[in-house]
């Protein structure tokens, strides 16, 4: 029974992608809340090409058991081929606000 939560990280493209991610990973009760940062800015090499461009940050927050089904709504939702979807464990933080973020998403581990 795991009862640890994550910082899921990932990008999109624009406003409009990190949104209905965003707003999809919230309403279906999969995330606890998503923040957006706009204005970022990747480098990075695809397909041996060096690209370099703007994109918006978004850090998911959600139960551990939420990540498989997280992972595959930002795939489904997402232009590209091949997202950044991150996960790193939260060790520490304001114990009201994780027991908020565990008990905001229903699932079966609890």
């Amino acid at each position: 029974m795991d009862k640890s939560a994550l910082l899921i990280i990932s990008s999109a493209p624009d406003s409009a992608t990190s949104e209905k991610i965003a707003n999809s990973l919230v309403e279906q009760d999969l995330a606890a809340c998503v923040n957006i940062l706009p204005g970022v800015r990747s480098t990075y090499k695809w397909q041996g090409k060096l690209v370099s461009g703007r994109e918006q940050l978004l850090l998911i927050k959600a139960p551990q058991a939420m990540y498989g089904a997280i992972e595959k709504q930002i795939e489904a939702m997402h232009p590209y081929e091949l997202p950044e979807i991150i996960a790193v464990s939260i060790d520490a933080g304001l114990p009201a606000y994780l027991d908020w973020v565990m008990k905001r998403v229903p699932n079966e581990s609890q």
